[in-house]
């Protein structure tokens, strides 16, 4: 093949996999030279699985040798989040204290995306321990880098699998989202992703010993992917799908739901709750409204999405009584100024009473009515992702007013992992040498929809990734 095999999408890789054209092995090592080639610039992939990646593609090119049936993923190269356990490989966090903490067995969205034929290629970057802040920068491996602008953050928390994937070190990437960990590095870094609604893809978030998290964690945490086109995103969505004895959350519901009469009406909200969006993100929405009225969608601007100031106050007030009585410990696993970003939340917010977080609790599903109601509505609701383009690296930890930024940044993302309903990340182009995008939200269970949505943004707007990491600010971005 004349292209680079790195460069191919991940749907392209396996068709040339399944059908021998090329084998694993030269597919897996074309992604070793490119990680090679890329990584010391962003420092995205944190621990490399060369050997075991290239024993994965052995044993992938002898099942199709002897005409064994291979999977939708066969031979896909795809990073993992230093928080997703891999079989064998310590399961870092990116904090010191875990740095020999080997996994006994793969974490369930790893093992389904092997049994899809997919290999795992390296572990990812992220901010320490989840908690650190929306920069990608862990105790352990210090910063990932935006390769489109070093001056910019690449997001995160999920932020080492969007730098793999916008730069080609793979084809996808498994990341999680609880208010936006997923989205905001797809939309710093130029792909897609996708956060499941709550119960789509099973999981086991246990982090040591046998008992599971408290509720919040519970609910709000969903793993998902992210890859250069909503094509590769749709094969990930289906492979991660589905039921496990391990996660009794997890609900046995068809991956494509039935067809809803047309055309489909889109809610469009530019600037959720009124508090302003940077005429960059406008715009992307602008254009996102644009290509889906093109392809037959009814768009409609509305005046908000539900009870978002709400939403904002009750989701902020339960993760912080959830992360209350154990952050004493936590925050000493967190290294120097680890701690900035969670500690200015809890100065902020008080944890609440026993009374008070039974009516936090009754609050939360009243407000997911809401919004199911919204929902039933508009099927679909078009925004931001992040309603300024990508803000400089640690700046949710610089200072209260910094925090404060970043909030209000992500705020349609923290309302929509709290009320638990899908939402896609799609890219809309380059603006200023930075890249712009949207998220599509919908009804619960109805990825599909979202996906489909996506579909045609990214079909009449374009593909960006994969890029070269730039060794400094593009001269529009300065």
């Amino acid at each position: 093949m004349e292209e680079a095999l790195w460069k191919l999408t991940a749907a392209a890789q396996a068709e040339a996999v399944r059908s021998g054209q090329i084998s694993a092995v030269e597919l897996v090592d074309s992604h070793l030279d490119r990680i090679a080639e890329a990584n010391p610039q962003v420092n995205a992939v944190t621990q490399l699985l060369a050997q075991p990646a290239r024993e994965a593609a052995a044993r992938t090119d002898r099942r199709r040798a002897t005409g064994q049936e291979l999977g939708p993923l066969a031979g896909v190269p795809f990073t993992v989040k230093e928080s997703t356990a891999i079989e064998g490989v310590p399961t870092t966090f990116g904090t010191r204290r875990f740095r020999d903490l080997v996994a006994r067995a793969d974490a369930i969205p790893v093992a389904r995306l092997r049994a899809a034929g997919a290999i795992p290629i390296g572990h990812s970057n992220m901010p320490t321990l989840v908690l650190a802040g929306l920069h990608s920068r862990s105790e352990l491996f210090g910063d990932t880098v935006n390769p489109w602008d070093p001056s910019r953050t690449p997001g995160g928390s999920s932020g080492g699998d969007g730098v793999a994937v916008a730069t080609g070190m793979a084809a996808l990437g498994l990341g999680n989202d609880s208010g936006g960990s997923v989205r905001i590095p797809a939309s710093f870094c130029g792909v897609a992703g996708l956060k499941p609604t709550s119960g789509r893809f099973p999981a086991d978030h246990r982090v040591l010993g046998p008992d599971d998290p408290g509720p919040a964690s519970q609910m709000l945490v969903t793993d998902g992917p992210l890859a250069r086109s909503v094509t590769d995103l749709r094969l990930a969505y289906e492979a991660l799908a589905g039921t496990d004895p391990q996660d009794p959350r997890a609900v046995p519901v068809p991956v494509h739901g039935p067809e809803l009469p047309g055309p489909l009406k889109v809610a469009v909200v530019a600037d959720p709750g009124g508090h302003g969006v940077h005429p960059t993100v406008r715009g992307s929405v602008a254009a996102a409204a644009d290509a889906m009225r093109d392809a037959g969608y009814d768009v409609r601007e509305v005046e908000d999405v539900p009870r978002l100031e709400e939403a904002l106050k009750t989701y902020g007030r339960i993760t912080v009584t959830e992360f209350a009585e154990t952050w004493p410990v936590v925050r000493t696993l967190l290294g120097e100024g680890g701690d900035r970003y969670i500690e200015m939340a809890m100065e902020k917010t008080p944890p609440a009473t026993a009374a008070e977080f039974m009516q936090l609790m009754g609050a939360w599903l009243g407000i997911r009515r809401s919004w199911a109601e919204f929902l039933d509505e508009y099927p679909l609701l078009l925004g931001p992702v992040f309603t300024e383009p990508p803000v400089e690296p640690g700046l949710e930890s610089r200072d209260r007013a910094g925090q404060e930024r970043v909030g209000a940044g992500m705020r349609l993302c923290t309302v929509t992992s709290f009320v638990g309903v899908p939402g896609v990340a799609v890219p809309t182009g380059v603006t200023d040498g930075l890249p712009a995008g949207v998220q599509i939200v919908g009804r619960a269970f109805r990825e599909d929809l979202c996906l489909a949505a996506a579909q045609e943004v990214e079909d009449r707007l374009g593909v960006l990734t994969p890029v070269d990491p730039r060794s400094e600010a593009p001269t529009a971005a300065r």
